[in-house]
């Protein structure tokens, strides 16, 4: 069956983000991703980690001044310096925290972009990220490009999987491959069946995020069927990570019957376990 990690940049939003890793553990996650990391030193975020038998699976490279709105630079010419500054300080974390894999965001693109400007933002992407790679295949670690949605990220550089999949095969990188997020792949190409079965065998799909579509709640609302889709993962033998990168409807656990349904014996085992562990969570939160 399909493995999840809980995405505590999203989820678990009623607890402090220090408290979420517990909160993760509790509801029976072996695993988390999370956005950035270095709001915090990586001895905490491990002590984290390892009090709740947690697993570090996937964070992001920095991206650039995210509280102004950017959404990363690996695409953006000019700021190559501050791209291995970044690449140098993720390496650094991803070692202290045991985490497989980095991603590194593209960055936005003006709308007039022409195609000279698009042909740049392409090379420079292409170039900082066979640096990336470099330095990461020594430490054993993968990096990662996702495609995003317009809709929620107008002028993201990267937006369709045929354009990540050309990326990462003119890098020719090994440990160069593809974040697949089912959500953003729905809302922008749809045929999430055939993308799977024609992409998850290449072995260039290092991740796989999911969320329901079109509102990105819990991944059973809306027009994903996720039974179908987990099962064609199944299938495909995949053995690699789902992150839960969704916004909960309402709380989280309480959320979390669709999980449920892929790991039968887990309520009836821990029932009790995870309501006193939740329960002391909000008395301290």
């Amino acid at each position: 069956m399909p493995r999840f990690a809980a995405n505590l940049s999203t989820l678990y939003p009623e607890h402090d983000f220090p408290d979420r890793f517990a909160a993760a553990s509790a509801d029976g996650f072996e695993a988390v991703e999370y956005l950035f990391p270095y709001a915090y030193e990586s001895g905490e975020l491990r002590r984290r980690l390892d009090e709740h038998g947690l697993r570090q699976v996937l964070f992001n490279a920095p991206p650039g001044d995210w509280d102004r709105g950017e959404r990363g630079i690996a695409a953006l010419p000019g700021r190559e310096s501050e791209v291995r500054e970044g690449v140098d300080r993720a390496l650094e974390y991803a070692a202290a925290l045991g985490s497989p894999r980095v991603h590194m965001m593209a960055g936005l693109v003006a709308p007039d972009a022409t195609p000279a400007d698009l042909a740049r933002h392409r090379e420079t992407y292409v170039a900082n990220l066979a640096y990336a790679a470099r330095q990461a295949a020594s430490a054993g670690v993968d990096i990662l490009i996702e495609p995003i949605n317009t809709r929620d990220m107008p002028g993201y550089f990267l937006n369709r999987q045929a354009d990540a999949h050309a990326v990462v095969q003119e890098v020719g990188a090994p440990n160069l491959k593809v974040q697949l997020d089912l959500y953003h792949c729905q809302i922008v190409e749809g045929d999430l069946t055939t993308t799977l079965r024609r992409d998850l065998p290449t072995g260039r799909v290092g991740h796989l995020q999911i969320a329901g579509v079109p509102d990105r709640h819990e991944p059973d609302r809306g027009e994903l069927d996720i039974r179908h889709l987990f099962g064609v993962i199944d299938e495909l033998g995949f053995d690699g990570w789902i992150g839960c990168e969704y916004f909960p409807e309402a709380g989280t656990s309480e959320g979390l019957g669709w999980l449920n349904d892929f790991r039968p014996e887990f309520p009836n085992k821990n029932k009790n376990q995870n309501k006193n562990q939740n329960e002391s969570l909000k008395d301290t939160a």
